[in-house]
């Protein structure tokens, strides 16, 4: 559409953090940082990596060492989970995985496949209508949230203005939005802003987010500053899962690199991770193990240092359907 758009005489300005749409679309590049121009390049003289490196202002890299994951024993155990949209329509259909300390384990799927509902399930938004979910042997199938995060589970949101912040806070309560409620930030009734504050400061600096001061609103600051928000507050507590939905959506690349490289410190700290994302290369990236869901059921399992993206992406898009149709002598409907 755009190229014929194009063809037809019309001008076009297409604005992506996606830097291979950007090469293949555009013909002319622009590259703006903070606020200003910071070089013009024609698609055939750059490269994803040389956009980047203008778009952040230093060498960044578009893949992360993941290293070698070392798996322990079991943290999250989902066994025959069901699960409804708000419409009431059965859209997680059964769906059983694990996921072990020191591993992340990714879901692939297209949007819209029960993934949004299946992470609800599992931290507490949305109650199960079928099914156990087991967090260290202990049922937590149908808890609230709050005792769920109690429990050593933290999450990253796809919403991040939904179920993330409070744009209308300061970053000091933003940041401790999930434990304001107990030690050391309250003492019964009582706030300790002077814990609070000390707290920000800290973990501002250590997750590099761009504020003029821990009192600024959320909704002052850029998307990617917003989702460091969510993932400092996140991961700075000790933690035995981290559910991470979609933590990169609208991202540029320099905060894609920094919550790669976090979560993968995470992992190796002994966390389970459950990353589920729509973008299949965020998937194979950094998954130590893919599942792949489609309309509500786990289709596939995966390992994530072998797994071909074209087997993966066939799978998201079929269900198997395709393959099943093919050992069968037939073909996909």
């Amino acid at each position: 559409m755009l190229r014929r758009l194009t063809a037809e005489g019309h001008s076009v300005i297409f604005i992506s953090h996606k830097l291979y749409e950007v090469l293949e679309i555009a013909d002319r590049i622009t590259v703006i940082r903070r606020g200003k121009v910071v070089g013009e390049r024609s698609p055939s003289e750059t490269s994803e990596e040389d956009l980047a490196e203008l778009m952040v202002g230093r060498e960044v890299s578009l893949t992360v060492d993941r290293g070698t994951s070392k798996p322990a024993g079991v943290v999250l155990k989902v066994e025959e989970l069901h699960a409804r949209d708000d419409r009431g329509h059965e859209v997680v259909r059964g769906v059983d995985l694990e996921v072990r300390a020191g591993e992340i384990l990714g879901i692939a799927g297209v949007a819209g496949n029960g993934q949004d509902e299946l992470v609800e399930a599992l931290i507490g938004l949305r109650r199960p209508t079928a099914g156990r979910v087991t967090l260290d042997d202990i049922d937590i199938t149908g808890r609230g949230s709050r005792a769920i995060y109690g429990a050593g589970v933290a999450f990253v949101p796809a919403d991040s203005h939904r179920f993330g912040i409070i744009l209308s806070f300061p970053l000091t309560d933003n940041l401790i939005l999930t434990s304001y409620h107990r030690a050391p930030y309250a003492r019964g009734i009582l706030r300790d802003d002077e814990a609070i504050r000390r707290t920000a400061e800290e973990r501002i600096e250590a997750f590099d987010i761009r504020t003029p001061s821990a009192d600024v609103p959320a909704a002052t600051l850029s998307g990617g500053n917003q989702q460091k928000v969510i993932v400092a507050r996140e991961f700075a507590r000790d933690l035995r899962l981290l559910v991470l939905d979609q933590p990169t959506r609208g991202l540029d690349v320099g905060s894609i690199e920094f919550i790669h490289r976090q979560a993968i410190a995470k992992r190796d700290a002994g966390t389970a991770i459950l990353l589920v994302s729509a973008e299949l290369d965020e998937v194979l990236e950094l998954s130590d193990r893919i599942a792949v869901m489609y309309r509500g059921e786990i289709v596939g399992v995966f390992d994530g240092r072998t797994a071909d993206k074209n087997d993966v992406g066939l799978l998201m898009a079929t269900g198997g359907r395709e393959r099943a149709a093919d050992d069968a002598g037939g073909t996909a409907a």
